[in-house]
């Protein structure tokens, strides 16, 4: 097998020539802007090695893969109370459906669909004003990366408040059925303004790690959630991360995953390496269509799909 460093540039220069990269999220502005051309991956092993190429150092806005980082904090708040208020089974909807809240008493099917991270949310202003839950998730993804660099993007944010209509809708019908305890507008300025978190891949990809590494961020030495919780958040990222097509992400890398609308995946290989593609082109069911097909390819030629037999 070719060293990493040869596959991830290899992967690269593929992704740079092919020629379906699918479509931007058009319905915020910011987005709709970001070159479709862009391609980048990082791969960043249990002991630091650190394999990049294509726009890995480029700043995007990683949108729904937030939600596993707010989802490690609300964890920590309240533990296993949070599966009284969201669930933990795929959707099969739309990451932005109200269908399944009519039937289901408001009680989101999991906490990666836009209604359970707007309830994660929620959680979190349990204790804290919206501005200090948004300096706390600041605080955790730089500590985590060991980065200063990463930001909430405010001109994503805004658009996201002027666009979100969907979203409200889904937390006023939250709201009526009390699965929301503040007012709308404060659980969904913390929502909009935690999706406008932006970083590169390497920094994703170096936040990420502690899913890799059993809970433990390997640069440090600390423990950020125990290693039974970075499991089970991990088998929520296999299982609803890519949202109706979390099915099929699982079928073709085999990887725990989350993606998010601006194009970026973060991917684990739970004791390997945690890994960040980002490119902005979107399939069908929203996730980015040139960063599935990379990291297909990256388990192909490495063997890293959970599914792959070990010794």
């Amino acid at each position: 097998m070719p060293d990493l460093s040869t596959i991830v540039s290899d992967i690269a220069a593929e992704m740079a020539a092919a020629p379906d990269r699918g479509i931007p999220a058009d319905y915020i502005p910011p987005l709709a802007a970001v070159d479709p051309g862009r391609f980048g991956i990082a791969v960043i092993e249990r002991d630091g090695t650190c394999h990049l190429a294509g726009d890995a150092d480029e700043s995007f806005s990683i949108q729904s893969v937030s939600k596993v980082f707010a989802l490690t904090l609300a964890l920590g708040a309240v533990g296993d109370q949070l599966w009284r208020r969201v669930g933990r089974e795929p959707s099969g909807s739309a990451f932005n459906s109200i269908v399944q809240l009519e039937t289901e008493h408001g009680v989101p099917r999991n906490p990666f669909i836009n209604a359970g991270a707007i309830v994660v949310a929620d959680v979190l202003l349990g204790r804290n004003q919206p501005r200090e839950v948004l300096g706390e998730l600041l605080r955790f993804v730089r500590a985590a990366a060991g980065e200063d660099g990463i930001f909430i993007d405010e001109a994503v944010a805004r658009a996201e408040q002027d666009t979100g209509h969907r979203n409200m809708a889904l937390a006023n019908y939250m709201r009526a059925f009390g699965n929301l305890h503040h007012p709308p507008e404060a659980t969904l300025g913390v929502y909009f303004h935690q999706c406008a978190l932006a970083m590169s891949c390497r920094q994703l990809a170096l936040t990420g790690r502690y899913l890799m590494a059993g809970g433990i961020n390997p640069t440090t030495g600390h423990s950020i959630v125990s290693a039974q919780r970075a499991r089970r958040i991990n088998a929520l990222m296999l299982t609803c991360g890519h949202y109706d097509g979390s099915g099929e992400f699982a079928y073709r890398v085999g990887l725990p995953g989350k993606s998010g609308v601006g194009g970026g995946i973060l991917a684990i290989a739970p004791g390997i390496a945690s890994i960040a593609v980002w490119s902005p082109g979107l399939n069908e069911r929203g996730n980015s269509q040139l960063g599935t097909l990379a990291l297909e390819r990256l388990v192909q030629r490495t063997g890293w799909s959970i599914f792959e037999p070990r010794g």
